[in-house]
């Protein structure tokens, strides 16, 4: 019977592993589905509306293939359109069928009254004509892409675009885009049951296998070696009838001759022990050698099997931890930049800057910065070629974004609000920072920096993928003091001083900056009086609001983050006609005017670059100084 029930589980295990591997064989079905999109019109671009990537659901692989560079991008549809609002492109969407079509869409022409397109007021680009296309264009390291792809004869991607993104395709903008596309979405390809069936079967096999060896030591034990019976009996003689008196006397007889009884002997070895214990060690391998290749076919079947070879059992769901909550104002805008693209821009920014110091490219530095940055920028580089010996400005920090808070536009400007800062490094100071895109073809540029203290508190902000809103002439009544007039308030705080009628307003790290900037202004005239010039010269110093707009973007407590930019100067002039001022030791002032004396006087021009948290109106709080940067801008001979 044990024969048949091993028989019978060989049977079952065999065909347990095998349904479990005819699953993943045989009848296993298609992985992918694919579509080929038919570009019937070649264009320099392709743009591949993300309704058509999302026709089918799952994760989306693009596959491109061409001759030579391939570039590839996805961002905001409305972003690639207005990219390529003046090229030729072709745009791949589908009909209402389904069906994926493509359709070559041409540049609108300029009307005769829109030869000399009258410029649009500061802060609204969206009235602006785009500009004339640049031929050649490439898409290569635009800003506008949430993220881009380079490769060469084969482009293979995958993605997830949600509602509202879209794909575009090119080489270098010469060459027409490629034509060969592929997109292809996974099938659910998982078989659950394959690990179950061959785990059954392994363990059907070696239960088989068990019944197999018990029956083999069942019948080698039915038919193996006994021990040995006694021998023949002798034959029998016939009895013969004594009387008992004679019959007493030959006992008595044979008693008196019987030997006196040996010691007692070992008992005789069974010689049958010995083969059948050789007998159950060899029945015991076998079994060992018959079960230990079982256990190793059954593990290593279920070693090649993957997760979606067994059936997935949906743990519980944790119970999130409440958070603050934001509401969504009502047609909010997207957010101009998300967290990922911040980091590549400004990752961007500040290797491009590190380029154009070591260089001192101000062209170079001129595709990143703008306004008061740039011209900083460009005063350092022309005493850096002539001290070599002079620092190198501070790099970006890029490590970490602390803060990111991007204008909620969907029109151009845009600007960008970053707090980045170098964990790695605590003598590093954390810098903040306002960036610009001036038109969907332009980088972003960096306008407004300056360096943190460590321990500054920045003011409650909406998250990055929320964005906030630029503040205008018509939001500027809900703070305590408009963007237009900080600048002014702060200059007359260092003017003043306790007489300010702003005073108040500002908290202490503000004054103590104003008061610094008087107390540099004494040491000048001091210095005069030191040196035995205060008869023949004088000293004027003066600080006003630079022509650079100020920056200002809304938190979630009604105020504002602004950025604002001052310009003091110094003026020293002598009060005799027989005076001449000397520059002596001022290595600056001899590089940027070539000049050792003057005899009219000479005006020392500094540039300050602000960032305050300004409170809404009817708050308690005041105006609190963020973060502080300081350069030279000029010096100049007075003719």
């Amino acid at each position: 019977m044990r024969f048949v029930w091993a028989v019978v589980a060989f049977v079952l295990a065999t065909l347990l592993i095998g349904a479990g591997i005819a699953q993943r064989t045989v009848f296993m079905g298609p992985t992918a589905q694919q579509t080929e999109l038919n570009v019937e019109q070649p264009s320099p671009f392709v743009l591949v509306d993300g309704a058509v990537l999302r026709e089918n659901p799952g994760q989306q692989t693009l596959l491109i293939r061409g001759d030579g560079d391939l570039f590839a991008a996805y961002g905001r549809t409305a972003d690639l359109e207005a990219w390529l609002a003046d090229a030729t492109y072709t745009s791949i969407t589908l009909d209402k069928k389904g069906a994926a079509k493509s359709a070559l869409v041409e540049p609108d022409a300029p009307s005769e009254s829109d030869a000399t397109p009258t410029p649009a007021p500061t802060g609204d680009a969206s009235t602006e004509e785009p500009a004339a296309a640049e031929p050649g264009r490439s898409p290569v390291g635009s800003d506008l892409w949430l993220d881009s792809f380079s490769e060469q004869d084969q482009l293979i991607t995958d993605m997830q675009l949600p509602e509202g993104m879209s794909v575009l395709i090119a080489k270098d903008g010469n060459e027409d885009a490629p034509t060969d596309i592929v997109v292809s979405w996974p099938l659910d390809a998982s078989t659950p049951w394959v690990g179950p069936l061959i785990a059954a079967g392994g363990a059907v096999l070696l239960f088989g296998l068990v019944m197999y060896v018990l029956a083999i030591r069942h019948q080698r034990r039915g038919r193996g070696p006994r021990r040995k019976g006694p021998g023949p009996l002798p034959a029998t003689e016939p009895i013969s009838v004594m009387p008992a008196a004679e019959r007493e006397q030959i006992e008595a007889v044979q008693t008196d001759a019987a030997p006196e009884p040996s010691e007692p002997s070992e008992p005789p070895v069974e010689k049958d022990s010995a083969p059948q214990k050789n007998e159950r060690r060899v029945l015991t391998r076998r079994r060992t050698r018959l079960v230990l290749p079982a256990l190793g076919v059954t593990a290593l079947m279920l070693a090649g099997c993957s997760s979606d070879s067994w059936p997935q059992i949906s743990e519980a769901t944790p119970s999130p931890s409440p958070t603050e909550t934001v509401i969504t104002p009502e047609n909010q805008k997207p957010p101009a930049v998300t967290e990922s693209q911040a980091s590549r821009i400004l990752q961007e920014i500040s290797t491009t800057l590190e380029e154009a110091d070591a260089a001192g490219d101000i062209e170079l530095a001129g595709t990143r910065l703008e306004g008061p940055a740039l011209a900083a920028r460009e005063t350092e580089y022309t005493l850096r070629a002539a001290l070599p010996d002079r620092a190198l400005p501070a790099k970006i920090p890029t490590e970490t974004i602390e803060v990111l808070l991007p204008q909620a536009t969907d029109s151009w400007p845009r600007t960008v609000l970053a707090l980045s800062k170098d964990k790695s490094d605590d003598t590093v100071p954390p810098v903040i920072l306002t960036m610009t895109q001036a038109d969907p073809w332009a980088t972003y540029k960096v306008s407004n920096i300056a360096e943190m203290q460590a321990s500054t508190e920045v003011p409650q902000l909406a998250p990055a993928w929320l964005g906030t809103s630029l503040i205008t002439e018509s939001a500027e009544a809900f703070l305590t003091l408009s963007p237009d007039e900080l600048a002014g308030a702060f200059a007359d705080l260092v003017d003043a001083g306790d007489a300010s009628e702003y005073r108040a307003d500002f908290d202490p790290a503000t004054i103590e900056l104003a008061e610094s900037i008087a107390a540099s202004r004494g040491a000048v005239t001091q210095a005069l009086i030191d040196n035995g010039a205060a008869e023949t010269s004088s000293a004027a110093f003066d600080i006003a609001p630079s022509a650079e707009p100020p920056v200002a973007l809304a938190t979630l407590d009604s105020g504002a983050i602004v950025a604002v930019s001052l310009v003091d100067s110094e003026t020293i002039t002598p009060t005799s006609a027989d005076a001449v001022i000397r520059f002596g030791e001022n290595a600056e002032a001899k590089t940027l005017t070539g000049a050792e004396e003057s005899a009219k006087g000479v005006v020392t021009t500094y540039g300050l670059q602000l960032f305050f948290s300004v409170p809404s109106q009817g708050s308690t709080q005041q105006i609190r100084l963020l973060a502080v940067h300081q350069d030279i801008l000029n010096v100049e001979v007075i003719k």
